[in-house]
């Protein structure tokens, strides 16, 4: 298993989105994410569609479609998701109807994703939103193989906004094994220490969605 000691502080900051998705979040504090974001080295930045266009030169810009409770319609999703790229984002974490994956409608939950896949063609990465867990380890099997006929590049486990929680290392080991290398794992939702991310890490998870990257970071050697 990796540990914090084992991986660098600029291999982990390669692999994160460092997130700004709060409801009350402002301009300046967007500007400032970019700032901060430039300063850690990390890979990404990820902040609400109504935030776009963002001037981030050097940083991928990532946004979120469906978010955060994936009860919209898929044509909405994937009107957002267009317009986000029309805007500059050049990823995009859409949230899938979680309801239908609890209820075993596999059939919806494609659809859901194939048309935000449709709708942003080749011009963005997608990685989908599973809220791992809200769902049995049967249904995040299940989604991820959808994920992956959908043609999704990521599964991701969670928004951070459930009240069933975040990120597991059970369900990001369970979400790589069933991809297989094929796709992308992100890990997101509760994410604060770097003992915490080592641990996803050595799961499978190749990519962190964190909103205390600094915090995760400074446990790691430089």
């Amino acid at each position: 298993m990796a540990s914090s000691t084992s991986l660098t502080r600029a291999e982990v900051a390669a692999m994160i989105d460092h997130t700004l998705l709060a409801p009350e979040a402002t301009r300046d504090e967007v500007d400032a994410l970019v700032e901060d974001a430039r300063a850690l080295g990390v890979l990404a930045i990820c902040v609400s569609p109504s935030m776009l266009p963002v001037r981030a030169p050097g940083l991928v810009v990532a946004t979120v479609a469906g978010f955060p409770s994936g009860k919209h319609h898929s044509l909405v999703k994937g009107a957002e998701a267009r317009l986000a790229v029309d805007q500059g984002a050049a990823e995009v974490d859409m949230v899938i109807d979680v309801g239908a994956a609890r209820a075993g409608d596999y059939t919806a939950v494609l659809a859901d994703i194939v048309t935000v896949r449709e709708a942003v063609g080749d011009r963005a990465l997608l990685k989908v939103i599973i809220e791992s867990a809200a769902l049995p380890d049967e249904a995040i099997v299940q989604v991820c193989r959808v994920a992956e006929r959908a043609g999704a590049d990521f599964v991701k486990t969670s928004t951070g906004f459930h009240p069933a929680g975040g990120a597991s290392a059970h369900a990001v080991g369970l979400m790589a094994e069933t991809v297989g290398g094929r796709l992308g794992v992100k890990a997101s939702g509760g994410i604060r220490t770097a003992e915490a991310a080592a641990e996803l890490i050595a799961a499978g998870a190749t990519r962190l969605g964190l909103s205390r990257s600094r915090d995760v970071l400074d446990g790691f050697p430089a």
